[in-house]
């Protein structure tokens, strides 16, 4: 642990995201980011960390995803994910785990069906591949088609595709692209940045400083920092053959029936050999079955074969 170059925590492990923004020592950093993403619609005051298993998934079906489940003064709910893999139903998925904190505000007995606010936050660290938009935020909620106007304000997920954030310090305008940057960098810096004075950073720098760490937090951090970077290499070794076969693939079919066509089928095969790949190697490391059908897309059977 001596010779290690990082000086702050990588949020995008485990230990990091839940150390600055899971733990109750350290909630008015989860406040300040909350409130910086709400972007004044409303403020958050105070925060209550509830039991993620209330969102009826188990932390070994979810090697990728770390996510913090907390309620406001108003009880309203959040759901903080950092999502550091991209799954093939990442959305299907995100719409599925808000049901949970809807569900559980019903009570016993009877009731008028009033609901508090849900919010739902994904820091992603993929962006999704149906959207070329070069925003990096993206705020969904329902949505009437006819009048283009908001349908039902009382659920609101908010998207963070984090790889599309590549601001520099010199660039930074305002809390919300501090913030970003924060996260996007963290681990990279060696010093706190002079555009990042206000006392929250003050705060975040002092919480991620790996030196002050216990020798508990020390040894948790470097296992969970040992699983990021293996799952890291096993997502881009499986993009890097799929990607390849797939070329090679789709040069194939092009030559024999068009090169458009392909192409096109080329990157159908690359997909789903990208898919076959990581479910082999998550297998490999353990992870189960279920957890590598929703990662995957795959099917239990397929998986068996692997």
């Amino acid at each position: 642990m001596e010779n290690r170059k990082e000086r702050y925590v990588n949020p995008y492990t485990d230990f990091g995201f839940k150390k600055l923004f899971g733990s109750e020592v350290n909630k008015d950093l989860l406040i300040s980011f909350l409130n910086c993403l709400l972007n004044g619609r409303e403020t958050i005051w105070n925060l209550t960390y509830l039991n993620t298993e209330h969102l009826g998934t188990g932390e070994d079906d979810r090697k990728a995803v770390f996510d913090v489940y907390c309620q406001n003064e108003r009880n309203e709910m959040f759901l903080v994910e950092m999502q550091c893999g991209e799954q093939q139903y990442f959305k299907d998925r995100s719409i599925y785990y808000a049901t949970f904190p809807i569900r559980e505000q019903a009570p016993k007995g009877r009731w008028n069906y009033e609901l508090k606010a849900v919010y739902v936050i994904g820091i992603l660290n993929f962006t999704f591949d149906d959207n070329s938009d070069k925003n990096c935020r993206h705020t969904v909620q329902l949505v009437d088609m006819e009048s283009k106007t908001v349908f039902y304000n009382k659920l609101t997920f908010i998207y963070l595709e984090m790889p599309k954030f590549n601001k520099s310090e010199d660039e930074l305008d305002g809390i919300f692209d501090k913030w970003l940057f924060v996260l996007r960098n963290l681990s990279r810096l060696m010093e706190r940045p002079r555009a990042l004075q206000e006392r929250i950073f003050t705060r975040l720098f002092e919480a991620a400083e790996i030196a002050k760490f216990t020798k508990k937090e020390s040894i948790d951090y470097e296992e969970s920092l040992k699983n990021y970077r293996d799952w890291e290499n096993t997502i881009d070794t499986a993009k890097i053959k799929a990607r390849a076969e797939g070329l090679a693939e789709g040069r194939a079919e092009g030559r024999e029936e068009g090169r458009a066509e392909g192409l096109a089928e080329g990157r159908e095969e690359g997909r789903k050999e990208q898919s076959i790949e990581i479910a082999r190697q998550m297998k490999a490391k353990g992870v189960s079955p279920s957890a590598i059908m929703e990662f995957t897309g795959l099917s239990e059977e397929e998986i068996s074969l692997l």
